[in-house]
């Protein structure tokens, strides 16, 4: 029984999501951690690249969590930090980058291949050209003779 209880103990353990922040980041105000934690969960782990840096391990990441309560502690604001790191890693380091000129590119590129992928398909099943009026089947006087010189002309009975 003690033996499962432990089992059961080491599998609640291992199930328990990680915590990548270690209590020696953690700043002494809990107002200015609770914004630091919401700053941080806005910003991508460079290395992770689809973690933010509350979630990730990675050294940079700690890296850079330090540089947010740093930045929090010198009296910046949030858009002030996320702006310092823009400047300094550029708008990838941002989870959800804003819509401006710089990137509009990026957004709309998608909406224009899905356009132009339309009028492409719409045009390459439209009705068949004039030239293919004619059945499959039917052969013009030139072929039928061609035809028949190639089988041996006709045999019919």
């Amino acid at each position: 029984m003690k033996r499962a209880l432990a089992l059961l103990f080491f599998g609640l353990v291992l199930a328990m999501p990680a915590q990548a922040l270690s209590p020696t980041e953690q700043l002494k105000d809990p107002a200015q951690e609770a914004r630091a934690r919401d700053i941080s969960a806005e910003l991508r782990c460079l290395v992770c690249q689809n973690q933010s840096i509350d979630d990730s391990d990675a050294d940079l990441a700690k890296d850079l969590r330090r540089l947010v309560r740093e930045r929090i502690a010198a009296g910046d604001s949030n858009q002030g930090v996320k702006d310092y790191l823009v400047a300094r890693y550029g708008e990838f380091v941002l989870l959800k980058p804003s819509f401006s000129i710089r990137n509009a590119l990026l957004w709309l590129l998608p909406f224009a291949v899905l356009i132009a992928g339309f009028f492409a398909t719409r045009r390459l099943f439209r009705a068949a050209p004039a030239s293919a009026e004619a059945a499959p089947g039917d052969l013009s006087e030139a072929e039928a003779r061609a035809l028949d010189r190639l089988t041996g002309g006709d045999k019919s009975p």
